[in-house]
């Protein structure tokens, strides 16, 4: 059987893949024209003719493999993109072949039930009240809730729809209302004003949060700036706080913000997109005390709970405002029904839904929750090892303690400019991959430890690599 021959010499082709990964035997990253890549890959040939299969599956896969990033070699230190744990991969390619778009439930009642479960498991986590299943009796209504998205954008554009539906109920019929507003830190991940485009508020709806010299929101300022927008007419949507902020991974304090935005009655979001994952952790979950008076949050699982991209969760403390966040009419899947689950749909910009919690629950089902602490753990462990390495080396500057898994960096006497080309030479070299970023408003060098398998000896010889680089620029 053809099928049953390709899958076999899939198998074999990702099984060398991964174990070259881990030797380091191949590049980390190579970039090759895409004109020729094209060429090399036979795209057009196999369009027109066909013919993907055995000896010409195994040569489209070895050439396939060859020029990806290779996210799980221990030297890919770049961007927050898990290194994917391999029981997630299999519930990913389990959801590709059986296709069911679960945001019905009768389309899909095993991953929907999955979904449910996660969401109410992460909602647990950040202290809230998790959803009774349908049909259950004896609980109240004051309960939280959430869907799980293709990315955390997605799970910012949700969270705004939900927090502009419940600042204004009537803007669904009626249009938006110029006098709304959302105060962020200019820190916040782009995906906070993109929402606001999309959403059509545009960017003057966008008041900058007061923040220190690190990005991080000052809260008694910021007392001062919500009674300000308030005194000009405005109607503040959301303040969004970042847990940790993209740039260095630092921490917004979430007691003080939200003590204050629940003073001032004002719904708080929290960007929790890569650092909520430290909730699992009890060396690391203090850096989130608070988080429990946010209205809303985003939490990405393809970022520090090692599963496949996509997967994002949006939760609410109060599923209303998430339930209302999106009106329609469509006789084909809103209509009254008997069932025994819940449809996604209702929460969700996106209509046919994979299952991605699938792959999400498979990775965390093989390492239990304590499995995925202790990775975590580890990660913010070193890169406060690779922190101590930096400011004890005389050649290298620190930007500030990570309080996550990032380490922002500068090789002294190196200008912005330099430090762009010096990381164009390492990615040239293919023996590590790293980021950079501006921050306090300078170019830094940015490890991002992902990886399990990263080591400190990966970060030293890192680390020598740029030393030997730029002796030669």
């Amino acid at each position: 059987m053809t099928y049953s021959n390709d899958l076999d010499l899939t198998r074999k082709a990702l099984d060398t893949y991964i174990e070259n990964c881990l030797k380091r035997k191949n590049p980390v990253v190579k970039q090759p024209p895409m004109a020729a890549l094209a060429d090399d890959l036979a795209i057009e040939d196999l369009i027109k003719s066909g013919g993907l299969h055995g000896e010409c599956l195994t040569d489209f896969l070895d050439t396939y493999l060859d020029n990806l990033h290779q996210i799980q070699h221990p030297a890919s230190m770049g961007h927050q993109v898990a290194s994917p744990h391999l029981s997630g991969a299999l519930g990913g390619f389990i959801d590709a072949v059986t296709n069911n778009p679960m945001a019905i439930y009768e389309m899909g009642p095993a991953a929907a039930t999955i979904e449910y479960a996660l969401i109410n498991w992460m909602l647990k986590k950040v202290g809230w009240t998790p959803a009774p299943y349908p049909g259950e009796k004896g609980q109240n209504s004051n309960f939280g809730a959430g869907v799980l998205t293709h990315g955390g954008s997605l799970a910012q554009l949700t969270a705004f729809a939900a927090a502009r539906s419940h600042a204004d109920p009537g803007i669904w019929a009626n249009g938006n209302n110029p006098a709304l507003v959302v105060i962020a830190p200019p820190e916040a991940h782009y995906s906070a004003s993109r929402a606001l485009g999309i959403l059509g508020m545009g960017q003057k709806s966008l008041i900058p949060a007061p923040c220190d010299e690190q990005g991080s929101i000052i809260p008694g300022q910021l007392d001062e700036t919500i009674i300000a927008a308030k005194k000009n007419g405005k109607k503040i949507m959301a303040v969004v706080a970042n847990a940790g902020c993209t740039a260095a991974g630092l921490y917004d304090d979430l007691t003080k913000i939200g003590a204050l935005c629940q003073s001032h009655k004002v719904w708080l979001h929290v960007d929790g997109a890569h650092g909520a994952s430290a909730l699992l952790s009890a060396k690391y979950k203090h850096l989130l005390n608070g988080i429990e008076q946010a209205s809303s949050i985003i939490w990405d699982a393809h970022k520090m709970m090692r599963t496949p991209g996509l997967c994002a969760a949006v939760l609410v403390k109060n599923h209303e405002h998430i339930d209302h966040a999106f009106t329609q009419e469509a006789s084909y899947l809103f209509h009254d029904k008997e069932q025994a689950g819940f449809d996604a749909i209702s929460r969700s910009v996106e209509c046919t839904k994979a299952g991605i919690g699938l792959k999400f629950f498979m990775g965390l089902a093989a390492e239990g929750e304590q499995g995925l602490a202790a990775y975590v753990d580890s990660r913010y462990d070193l890169a406060k090892q690779a922190a101590n390495h930096i400011t004890n080396h005389q050649n290298f500057e620190l930007a500030v303690q990570p309080e996550a898994n990032i380490v922002c960096f500068r090789v002294k006497g190196l200008d912005d400019k330099q430090h762009l080309e010096l990381r164009k030479s390492l990615l040239a070299s293919g023996k590590s991959y790293i980021t950079s970023t501006n921050f306090m408003g300078k170019r830094w060098l940015r490890f991002t430890i992902m990886n399990p398998a990263t080591t400190m000896g990966d970060i030293e010889h890192t680390l020598e690599l740029l030393l030997e680089i730029s002796t030669k620029q």
